[in-house]
């Protein structure tokens, strides 16, 4: 039975007969032994095979390249070599895929806009078979998260045809071969890929108190930058009998325990993103652990942009959007520590928030984090039924279209909030990788769609 590389590097005593397999890093040869170094992916280390010339598979070590698959049996023993506890004296080599010369990823250094291009093949670099490790531990700590806390975990549709965000910015729905009449819809109306599953989560909210989503939401946003991709995931929880204020709280929650469970993760894929790619990154992550999140209403917190004697890129004015450098200033600035920033402009929010009583702001928040920015957006949802009715009106939006999120208001309205939070801008945030497109698996960004 194969034994994986990081269960090999954890044991605590030598042992015979065991069996690892993954690819090979590098091989050096002597004239009657070699020494390979294998990886399987399950940890960042590889762990170093010593062959001697008459084991029993040995006559096909010259393609044992790097990037070949192998298979070795033999006996692990402490090595005498610094920086590893354990090394595997090979009693049989198995040589299960070689790799030619041309195999792009030999024993160098690459760029990530090299590795970009060939997505299928960088996961087993060091640096994104951390990302993508992390990548798999957060995923596990959002469900824990919810489970501790008694949320029920929904799967909303990613074909819809309601438009949540109202900005238009919608991937639609077309078919092939499917003997459709001119004007005809597969679905009865024009679909699209759904932007959030906010609002189908906002039915199970209403019955189930407590819900969350997770999973891939679509943009048709042309934009070019580090932080934007046309397919990411979201988590997406909704809490019935909640107002704005607890909203804020769960989300300074779930920021800060998501952040300990990588501080408290395996310690190698964390060092590498400390030493490697952000030397800042583990203070700044345990100062979003441990300080408590400030909290300033976007009316101060424009005030505060007016007042910095920053020379900002893009202008501060009331009722137009935060821009990352004015969200990242009041982190790192201002307050150093995360915010949240809430009660937003009405005219720069989607209808379904809360309507607030100066009828100028509604109960919106977002939440901010040194060096990122937004990495959480929400608000109180707006559970009157005639102020709904009238802000789906000043939207352009037909009632007809949105009967069912109506009856919600008319059948046992209740308070309730909710937030969307940006999986990977959470992973840039806990790895400190700079650019979307090298924590998502195979990136989708205008003009680019992988594998």
């Amino acid at each position: 039975m194969r034994t994986s590389v990081k269960e090999v590097l954890n044991r605590v005593e030598a042992a015979e007969g065991i069996s690892v397999a993954g690819w090979v890093r590098t091989r050096r040869d002597s004239k009657d032994f070699s020494f390979l170094e294998v990886n399987d992916g399950s940890c960042l280390a590889g762990l170093q095979i010593i062959a001697d010339a008459g084991v029993k598979g040995y006559e096909d070590i010259q393609m044992m390249s790097t990037g070949s698959a192998i298979r070795v049996e033999g006996n692990l023993v402490a090595s005498p070599g610094e920086g590893q506890s354990w090394e595997l004296q090979a009693t049989a080599l198995v040589l299960l895929g070689s790799a030619p010369e041309d195999y792009p990823l030999q024993k160098k250094r690459h760029g990530p806009e090299f590795l970009r291009e060939i997505a299928h093949l960088r996961p087993r670099t060091n640096l994104f078979g951390a990302v993508f490790r992390t990548r798999s531990r957060l995923a596990l700590a959002v469900h824990h998260f919810f489970e501790k806390r008694g949320f029920v975990y929904v799967h909303t549709p990613i074909i819809t045809a309601n438009d949540c965000e109202g900005a238009g910015e919608m991937f639609k729905i077309n078919t092939d071969g499917a003997n459709l009449q001119d004007g005809e819809h597969f679905f009865g109306k024009p679909a699209h890929l759904t932007v959030s599953g906010q609002l189908e989560g906002e039915t199970f909210a209403c019955a189930l108190s407590n819900i969350y989503t997770f999973g891939p939401t679509f943009r048709a946003e042309n934009s070019h930058t580090s932080r934007h991709a046309s397919e990411f995931w979201m988590i997406e929880p909704e809490m019935a009998f909640c107002n704005l204020e607890g909203d804020m709280d769960l989300a300074e929650s779930f920021v800060k325990e998501l952040t300990q469970e990588i501080l408290d993760g395996p310690g190698d894929d964390f060092g590498l993103f400390s030493k490697f790619v952000d030397k800042e990154l583990e203070p700044r992550l345990r100062m979003i652990v441990e300080r408590p999140f400030a909290r300033i209403s976007y009316t101060d917190a424009v005030r505060v942009l007016e007042d910095s004697g920053h020379d900002f890129e893009y202008p501060v004015a009331w009722g137009e959007n935060l821009q990352s450098e004015h969200e990242r200033y009041l982190t790192e600035e201002y307050c150093k520590s995360p915010v949240t920033v809430f009660d937003y402009p009405e005219t720069i929010k989607p209808f379904y928030m809360r309507r607030n009583d100066d009828q100028k702001t509604v109960a919106a928040m977002d939440v901010l984090v040194p060096g990122i920015g937004e990495i959480i957006g929400g608000s109180q949802r707006e559970e009157r039924l005639d102020v709904l009715r009238d802000n789906m009106s000043s939207a352009g939006l037909r009632e007809e279209d949105y009967q069912w999120y109506l009856d919600l208001r008319k059948f046992g309205s209740v308070p309730h909030a909710g937030f969307g939070l940006g999986f990977e801008r959470m992973l840039m945030m806990v790895t400190g990788v700079q650019n979307i497109r090298d924590v998502i698996p195979f990136p989708r960004t205008p003009g680019a769609c992988g594998p």
